[in-house]
This record gives structure tokens, C-alpha cells and sequence, in this order.
């Protein structure tokens, strides 16, 4: 498969759980897929793959310089492997959103634009779900 194929299987993957969290926060395959992790573990196959055997042109010293991801980001297979670990952690990311939000009854319609932002923007929405759930219980943590 062309990267630009598995880029699309990839994003086609998470978006499914992304509008269950969104609009069925409560239904028992929502709560199987936050809790599991079983599409971001999924991803983690693929992104090991792309990394390791997909010809990235990874070298550990990459990761030290700037100068160094950014050769890493040049070619296709290191660019998937970046994007497919972006799409891996904010899926996590979302999921414990939801989860901790269900526990501590911070309400879904308050959550919903946290998810948004986390499927957009991954730290942003994880931020913006920390200040109001920080608002809900009056005491920083």
C-alpha cells in the first residue's frame, strides 16, 4: 500500500470512535473502545511498522536536534509514522477525557467541545477539558 493510502485508512480508522464519544458517550461499545484502547493500539502496529521497516530513514539521533526530525519528516514513511502517532495519542487522550469526565459528572455537553478540540488539536482540548473541569470542582489538582 501507497502512504497515502494507508494515511487515508488510518484517519477513516479513528473517526468512528471519535463520533461515539462524541454522541454516544454512554453506549457499552463506546465504553469497550475508550476503556480497551484497541484503535490506538491498532495504530501503534502501524506506526511501529512505518517506522522500523517502512524505510523512514529513522535514526535514533533524529529525535535530538530539530534539524534532525525534520530530515526524519522529508520522507513520506517518516511523515506517517509522525501523523499516525499524533492520531494514537490523542485518540488516548480523548479517551481518558471522556472516562474521567463520566467519573468525576463533569456534563457531556461541557465535554463535547473538549473532544473537538482534542480530535483537532490534540493538547488544546486536553487543556481546555483541564480548566473546566478545574472550573466544576473549584480546586486545582
Amino acid at each position: 500500500m501507497t502512504p497515502e493510502t494507508v494515511f487515508q485508512i488510518v484517519n477513516t480508522l479513528v473517526l468512528p470512535q471519535w463520533l461515539l464519544m462524541i454522541f454516544a458517550p454512554r453506549w457499552k461499545p463506546t465504553d469497550f473502545l475508550t476503556k480497551t484502547l484497541l484503535i490506538p493500539a491498532l495504530l501503534s502496529l502501524v506506526y511501529i511498522y512505518y517506522l522500523f521497516f517502512g524505510n523512514s530513514g529513522l535514526d535514533l539521533q533524529s529525535f535530538s536536534t530539530l534539524a534532525g526530525v525534520k530530515t526524519l519528516f522529508r520522507q513520506d514513511t517518516g511523515l506517517l509514522a509522525g501523523w499516525i502517532h499524533y492520531l494514537a495519542f490523542d485518540l488516548t487522550a480523548g479517551s481518558w477525557l471522556l472516562r474521567n469526565s463520566q467519573r468525576r459528572r463533569v456534563p457531556h455537553a461541557w465535554v463535547v467541545p473538549c473532544l473537538i478540540f482534542c480530535f483537532l488539536l490534540g493538547p488544546v482540548g486536553l487543556l481546555l477539558y483541564l480548566v473546566i473541569r478545574t472550573a466544576k470542582e473549584k480546586k486545582l489538582y
